[in-house]
Order: structure tokens, then sequence, then C-alpha cells
């Protein structure tokens, strides 16, 4: 039986008649705005180098050598040895999308326990230091337990802790003070963060850089820090918890114990500061550095890291503090009032968070 002509299409006439070109993806080079951007996603600390050194230039020209002399230098960084220290206690736990608004308390008690274990109780000073330590790193370990734990919002976890910490300090130390003298004669090594070397001086000790080991301690401080966030596994984590703690926790990442950890870490460099605060005012008072949680986090802002967490450089808080000190001592050199200051810098923090909005919409 013959069989009908085929109806089925010739499907390999319609293939050799099909245009023989693939899909393609056009790509459109990103405009000069748009490196600029992605450059500055991925260094954030970009930022506030460029205005640090624009400041510089600035105040350079105004002032000339009375300004670019070594000793203006060095006393910038003296100035802000104690808000650097205090600021990297801010970093870590602000990559973390946390916040640490205890941070001047906790540095300010830990200081009148060392002073106060070596006057009142008559302890050795090492001990009395060694106190002052874990009084710092008990306080952060309380703050992470309630942010980590018990979910907590940092920002009223730090909060309530500022204030229990400040009535502690001025309830403990019955708002006593103790003097200079004092402690040079008795516990020197309380003010050690506070002892100088020069750099450069002539035979006669004059001219030169003069540094204290408090700023020595802040820059290694900080090396490190920006050398653990960078290299080591803890430090990826705190990324990883500040971008997104729930994407961590599914890869592995030990949220909580990371959380603790961060905390911990900030009080005890809060408490490192407190003995550098000795150092750099010479005394014991429960009243010092009031505003250093506000300095802190002033730095920190300025120096780029984001306070929606995971992204900025320990190395931006930096710059950020140095901006602070140059303008403060450059105006002050040139006799403005010190109310400028305070406008600049309000302005600069404003301008810091918009950028890094800005930032974060290009990465998005």
């Amino acid at each position: 039986m013959a069989e009908g002509p085929s109806n089925a299409p010739d499907y390999e006439s319609a293939i050799a008649g099909s245009p023989e070109t693939v899909a393609e993806f056009v790509e459109t080079k990103p405009s000069g705005m748009k490196r600029v951007q992605h450059a500055l996603h991925q260094t954030p600390s970009l930022v506030p180098l460029i205005v640090l050194l624009m400041s510089l230039v600035v105040f350079g020209l105004l002032l000339g050598s009375k300004f670019f002399s070594p000793f203006a230098l060095t006393l910038i960084l003296q100035q802000v040895a104690i808000v650097g220290i205090v600021g990297a206690a801010q970093s870590v736990v602000i990559l973390t999308a946390g916040i640490d608004l205890s941070v001047g308390a906790i540095m300010v008690l830990s200081s009148v326990v060392m002073g106060q274990f070596t006057f009142r109780y008559g302890l050795p000073v090492e001990v009395a230091v060694g106190a002052g330590l874990l009084c710092g790193a008990f306080f952060g370990y309380l703050n992470g337990w309630l942010v980590a734990v018990m979910k907590l919002p940092p920002f009223i976890v730090t909060l309530g802790m500022w204030q229990i910490v400040l009535a502690t300090n001025f309830l403990y130390s019955a708002n006593e003070t103790i003097r200079s003298q004092d402690i040079a004669e008795q516990a020197p090594l309380l003010q050690f963060f506070g002892n100088t070397f020069k750099i450069g001086a002539d035979e006669a000790g004059r001219g030169g850089a003069t540094f204290t080991y408090g700023v020595i301690f802040m820059v290694a401080l900080i090396v490190v820090l920006a050398y653990v966030l960078r290299e080591t596994a803890w430090g990826r984590h705190v990324y990883a918890v500040g971008d997104d703690p729930e994407a961590a926790e599914l890869s592995g990442v030990q949220v909580r114990r990371t959380l603790i950890s961060v905390y911990v870490l900030s009080g005890l460099i809060c408490a490192f500061a407190g003995w550098a605060l000795i150092g750099r005012i010479g005394s014991v008072s429960p009243t010092s550095g009031q505003l250093a949680n506000i300095e802190s986090i002033t730095a920190v802002v300025i120096g780029g890291i984001s306070l929606f967490g995971g992204r900025g450089s320990i190395m931006g808080m930096l710059f950020g503090a140095l901006i602070v000190g140059v303008f403060t001592l450059g105006l002050r050199l040139l006799g403005a009032d010190a109310q400028w200051t305070f406008l600049l810098i309000g302005l600069l923090i404003i301008a810091a968070v918009a950028v890094d909005q800005w930032i974060r919409k290009v990465s998005s």
C-alpha cells in the first residue's frame, strides 16, 4: 500500500534559512561618575583621605610654617590619640550594624578603677591596671550579651549602659580626683601613655617632633585591627554579620559569638583608652572624657564607615579623627571662634552620611 505525501514541516530547510547569529549582550562603558562611585564603594576610606589631604593643604597655605612645623603636626596626633583609640572600639561595633553609646563612660570608669585600686586599696599598680582592663571587658560583655542573646537593639542597650556606667563611675569615685603629683610619685605606670620622646631634636633637645606612647599605641592598635579585620576569618565574620546576619548564620557564621566578642573587644579597647586618658591629662578624674562617645562616632562617620554595617575601613576612622584634629588646630591658629569648628564638623558629618547613601545606591 503506497504512502501518501508527508505533511510534516521541513525543519531542516527552516533551520537553514534562519540567521546564524546568536544573542549578544551589549556592554556599555560606565560613565566617569559611575567609576568614581564604584571606586569609593571598593575603598570607603578614600573620601576621608582626600578631605584630610585637602585640609592640610588649605591650612598649610593659610598658616605656612606655623602649621607645618613638626610640633604642630605631632600636637594633632596627641590631641586625637584618645579619640582614635575609642574610635577603634566604636568602629568594630558599627561594622556589625550596631552602635555603642557607652564607650566614653566605660573608658572613664576603667581609669577610675585603676586609680582607686592603687590609692584606695593599696594594690600594686600592675594589678590595678589589670582590674581596669577587666572592668572594661566586663561591661563590653554585658552589652554583647544583651544585644546577641536577648536580641535587644544596640542603641537602647548601650544608651542604658551609658547611664548605668556613668552613675557607677560617680558613686564609686565619690567625685574625687586623684592628683597628677600623687600619681607621678606613687604610681607612674598609670601615666605611662603620657610619657614623651622626641625624634629629630638637636643635642640640646630643641626642635624635632614630640610623640607620646599613647600616640604609638593608637597607631599600633589601628594597624593590628586593620590586619585582623581584613585578613582573618573573625574579621570577615564581623563584616558578614554587619552586612546580613541571617545570611551569615546560614553560611555557618556563629553570629552570637561574633557579636559578643566584638563588644568584649570594644570594652577592652575602651579600658586601654582609660589608661591612655590618665597619661593624657595626668590625673584620674571621674568627670573627664564625657564626650568621647560622640567624638568617636564623629570620627567613624567622617571616616567613611557605614552606619548600616558591613562596609568601611578602620583606617578611615583614623583619617576622620585626624580631620577633626586638623580643623580644630588650624582654626585655633587662625584665631577663629571655636564654634566654627563645630559648625564645619557638623557639615562634614552630614556630607559623609550623604556620600555613604550615594555609594550604597550604586552598590545595589
